[in-house]
């Protein structure tokens, strides 16, 4: 049986205005070079922007997650950019929040300064974003927000002490905005991409399964939203194994972490 897909795909990028946070490394970067090499006009903002300056289809935007006023100016300046520059004239088709901060931490060496900065990065500046662009998606009556969550924040894992509860967080949020977003012809999809290699993994100590590439996770970003995807998870060779885990008891579940993982 084939269901009909739960956003409208988004296949054809060529015109379409996509706003990228959290574009300066890794995913975020081989994302917004995705679209853009795909035709679409891409405003990306991260802290330090200098790097995406000049690129082909990109407009730099330097923005804070963690700081409300500097998201507010940002907001205005994207507004600006695509409304006022006659190439780019038209609405704000698709919000991406791939702002991220990851290190790994156990309850046994527990930082709550590095607990607090997750929080402010991965969730709470989504949280910050949202309150920046809803009004404009609603004003518009159509467009998209994709946020880029992670499977570890499916169920607890070793070392995802900090990082693990603000991206499960970030999937309840995406699940709580589709159910009150579609009948307003707003699309919602949240990604979960397994083990990437960018500078934020770099730090992992341990063998990582099923590792791809920054421009692979691109390539299944793009491929998820032509589908019309709500949960966009990849390789997945892997994720489908760790979808089958999130079903098992506790008692199962913590045997076989341990066994596995060795912690």
């Amino acid at each position: 049986m084939k269901f009909a897909p739960l956003n409208p795909p988004m296949a054809q990028w060529a015109g379409k205005r996509v706003w990228l946070i959290g574009a300066s490394s890794g995913i975020g970067l081989a994302c917004a070079q995705a679209l853009a090499a795909a035709g679409a006009q891409v405003v990306v903002s991260a802290r330090k922007v200098d790097g995406l300056a000049g690129l082909p289809n990109m407009h730099p935007v330097p923005m804070d997650v963690t700081d409300a006023a500097s998201i507010q100016t940002a907001t205005a300046q994207v507004v600006s950019t695509l409304l006022q520059n006659p190439s780019l004239g038209g609405p704000l088709d698709v919000v991406v929040y791939c702002a991220g901060h990851y290190h790994a931490q156990r309850a046994t060496e527990f930082d709550l300064a590095d607990m607090l900065r997750h929080q402010e990065v991965n969730y709470a500046g989504a949280l910050r974003v949202l309150d920046a662009v809803l009004p404009l998606l609603l004003a518009q009556g159509q467009g998209h927000i994709s946020l880029v969550s992670s499977v570890a924040g499916w169920r607890g894992l070793p070392n995802g002490l900090a990082y693990g509860p603000t991206k499960a967080a970030l999937t309840h949020l995406a699940e709580s905005l589709y159910l009150d977003l579609q009948d307003r012809g707003l699309g919602v999809s949240v990604i979960n991409p397994g083990f990437v290699a960018t500078p934020l993994t770099a730090q992992n100590n341990f063998q990582m399964p099923a590792l791809i590439t920054p421009d692979q996770a691109a390539a299944a970003m793009l491929k998820g939203w032509a589908q019309g995807a709500f949960d966009i998870h990849f390789p997945k060779r892997f994720t489908l194994w760790l979808k089958l885990l999130r079903l098992l008891p506790y008692r199962w579940y913590f045997a076989l972490v341990r066994r596995f993982t060795g912690l």
